[in-house]
């Protein structure tokens, strides 16, 4: 009896112990940390794969290591450039806008890929992007991957704007829709809406250009609603705004919640981007990182994440998928050729501007948003809020005062 009981209490403690055990194990996996726009990776929701957890089952089947994705995002590449540049996080795996990837390779802030943990980059095509040459902003393609590609539009709600307002990058600029029109949030893109309507180029080396389009934001700030980024999704789809330039993928998420939108490409030119895969040089795990590269650009992954992020897929496997194809037309009748009917539109790659044009445009940036409306409007509030509180100490200073006179016996 001694003995059952000594070995029932042995099995009663390994049971309390295991999840310990448990946890030490999956405590042993590797972490990978992947730093990514809002909404740009195929992520399980609505029955779509989950690419990150497909990538985590498929590495530990392959290479039998476990391998734990750490998946944050940011909105803008300059958001993202300021984590990097300064040290503050660490990160494996970045997507980076083509402009952004010239300036982390010439700062050194990106590494070389190794390839031969790449195989799939032979399903990568880029050349009616690049007309056949190679991508200005990595000449040797040895830094970056391509994930997606895109073009910038104009979207709009059709019960709300005029057909004849329609064409242009004036509408942006339209008092007629005052309060519904939506603004980008970052400088790069937000300058080039003005740079595109005044006929300038988005990487003029001619600072008088550049104020010349400062001169517009200012002008358009008055009608401006807001400056969003991921915000935009909920306004657009809601309609409590009318007009936003954005980029052509996401009008495709925003339409299948909302059908009353519609987008055009202004008749001026417009912006094309590739956003790519770029390993960081501090990354702490690169053979994972590479893999991980390679393992998106797998039929499976890369068609899951074209369906979910509804951007242009550089990736022969996709564009020649005929699922792929009818999905997108599901979506929008016209959504392979605004996605990839795009070769008559006038198009411009942003560069990586030089420091002293940075250091410019950051100046110009903040110039427009210290006197929006917004702010000005709080600068106001709080002029009233200090007069008032002026007011207040006055008067309960002298009502004290006459108080104490009171007290003293002294008041007459």
């Amino acid at each position: 009896m001694k003995r059952i009981l000594s070995l029932l209490f042995l099995l009663g403690t390994l049971a309390l112990f295991l999840p310990l055990f448990a946890s030490c194990k999956d405590s042993g996996a590797v972490t990978l940390y992947v730093y990514n726009w809002g909404e740009y990776i195929s992520d399980g929701s609505e029955g779509s794969l989950d690419t990150n957890a497909a990538f985590e089952a498929w590495y530990e089947e392959t290479y039998h290591q476990k391998v734990k994705v750490n998946y944050s995002t940011y909105s803008s590449n300059e958001d993202m450039y300021a984590k990097l540049s300064t040290g503050a996080a660490s990160y494996d795996i970045v997507v980076p806008s083509d402009y952004m990837i010239a300036r982390l390779i010439a700062e050194g802030l990106v590494r070389r890929l190794n390839f031969d943990n790449i195989p799939n980059i032979e399903n990568i095509d880029l050349s009616a992007v690049f007309k056949g040459s190679a991508p200005y902003y990595d000449p040797e393609s040895a830094y970056s991957v391509p994930y997606t590609y895109g073009t910038v539009g104009i979207i709009y709600n059709t019960t709300m704007v005029d057909e004849a307002d329609i064409g242009s990058w004036d509408l942006m600029w339209n008092p007629k829709y005052k309060g519904n029109i939506l603004q980008f949030n970052n400088s790069r893109d937000a300058f080039a809406t003005a740079q595109f309507k005044l006929g300038y180029s988005v990487n003029s080396a001619n600072e008088a250009e550049w104020r010349a389009a400062l001169a517009e934001l200012k002008a358009q700030k008055d009608i401006v609603q807001g400056y969003v980024m991921d915000e935009i999704f909920n306004k657009m789809e809601s309609g409590s705004a009318a007009v936003s330039s954005y980029y052509a993928g996401d009008f495709l998420t925003m339409y299948a919640d909302n059908d009353d939108l519609a987008f055009f490409y202004p008749k001026e030119g417009t912006n094309v981007f590739v956003d790519a895969m770029c390993i960081p040089t501090s990354s702490q795990n690169p053979e994972i990182a590479e893999r991980y590269i390679n393992f998106m650009l797998s039929r499976e992954a890369a068609i899951a994440n074209a369906e979910y992020m509804c951007y242009a897929s550089p990736n022969k496997l996709v564009t020649e998928d005929l699922e792929y194809r009818a999905y997108m037309e599901e979506i929008h009748e016209d959504a392979m050729d605004i996605l990839y009917g795009t070769s008559e539109i006038p198009m411009e790659f942003y560069e990586n501007l030089s420091e002293e044009k940075l250091v410019m445009l950051n100046d110009l940036w903040e110039e427009l948003k210290i006197e929006s409306p917004i702010n000005v409007s709080i600068i106001a509030m709080a002029g009233v809020i200090v007069a008032a509180l002026v007011g207040l100490g006055v008067f309960f200073a002298v009502r004290g005062y006459r108080r104490k006179k009171r007290v003293a016996g002294l008041w007459l």
